[in-house]
């Protein structure tokens, strides 16, 4: 009788701290396009989204779920029900990191949305129903393409990018020249509104490839010379889309950015492996 007491207070222990455990656990919820996206890695492809790289600079206890997606705007996110899905999974304490524009930029009709009408009203929605499963949003703005030539292709689709081949590029200015507009500000406006933390990825991926000047801001997108990766044996000429060194970049200086907007979540990181990411890149 004894025997079974002892065994049944254990079980009774061990269940209790199962609970407690899986209450601890915090699940970050990415929503975005290519540049946040988990990508195929298979036969040594190279392109990386930075959400896809972010989960390195958490510490035990948060786990990051990426929904972002190739190709997607807010719209097409919200239609094609994959916003509905992270809802379905969102539990109280749990946050939501919200980067779109890229595609929202797009005239097509299934993608496109306008900044200050449209495009806000989505962003508005991924907060209030957030908010409403109990989960904590963060909204971001879309990262900055890589472009130093003042004439802007606006035709030219980013999904497309990955059929480039090597070539010499148009440049025609020493400083990034900015290709989302207004796209840009409504993320920040949404903040404002709703008091929501805010993350300027543009300016922060701005500066960084600023920083690294023209030929070597190439070192962080699918800039690669024929036969320099087996992946790409033609080359690749891609502004838009990271390597795995350039989303392991970005996601380290996103991941610091974000600590200092979201003081709960800089509790969870690993910001000795943030400094040291920042120390190599001086």
């Amino acid at each position: 009788m004894k025997t079974t007491r002892i065994f049944l207070a254990a079980i009774t222990l061990l269940m209790l701290t199962s609970a407690f455990t899986m209450r601890k656990t915090v699940t970050v919820f990415m929503i975005g396009d290519s540049t946040m996206a988990n990508k195929d890695t298979t036969g040594g492809k190279q392109e990386r989204g930075w959400g896809m790289m972010l989960q390195q600079y958490f510490k035990s206890g948060v786990v990051v779920d990426n929904h972002a997606v190739n190709g997607r705007s807010s719209k097409s996110f919200i239609d094609e029900g994959r916003w509905d899905v992270v809802l379905s999974k969102m539990k109280p304490g749990d946050y939501v990191i919200i980067q779109f524009g890229h595609n929202d930029e797009k005239p097509a009709a299934d993608r496109h949305t306008d900044p200050g009408t449209t495009f806000d009203a989505n962003l508005r929605r991924f907060v209030l129903e957030s908010r409403a499963k109990g989960g904590i949003p963060i909204l971001c703005n879309a990262v900055v393409r890589r472009n130093f030539y003042r004439q802007v292709d606006s035709s030219v689709d980013d999904e497309s990018l990955r059929n480039t081949t090597y070539e010499d590029e148009k440049v025609n200015s020493d400083t990034l020249i900015d290709t989302h507009g207004a796209y840009l500000i409504s993320p920040k406006n949404v903040a404002r509104e709703l008091d929501v933390p805010f993350i300027d990825a543009n300016r922060v991926t701005h500066d960084l490839e600023q920083g690294m000047g023209i030929e070597g801001s190439r070192r962080l997108h699918m800039w690669f010379r024929p036969g320099e990766h087996p992946s790409v044996p033609k080359g690749r000429k891609d502004n838009t889309h990271y390597n795995v060194y350039g989303a392991t970049v970005v996601a380290g200086l996103l991941a610091e950015e974000i600590s200092h907007q979201v003081p709960a979540l800089k509790k969870k990181m690993d910001i000795k492996k943030i400094k040291i990411l920042k120390k190599k890149l001086k």
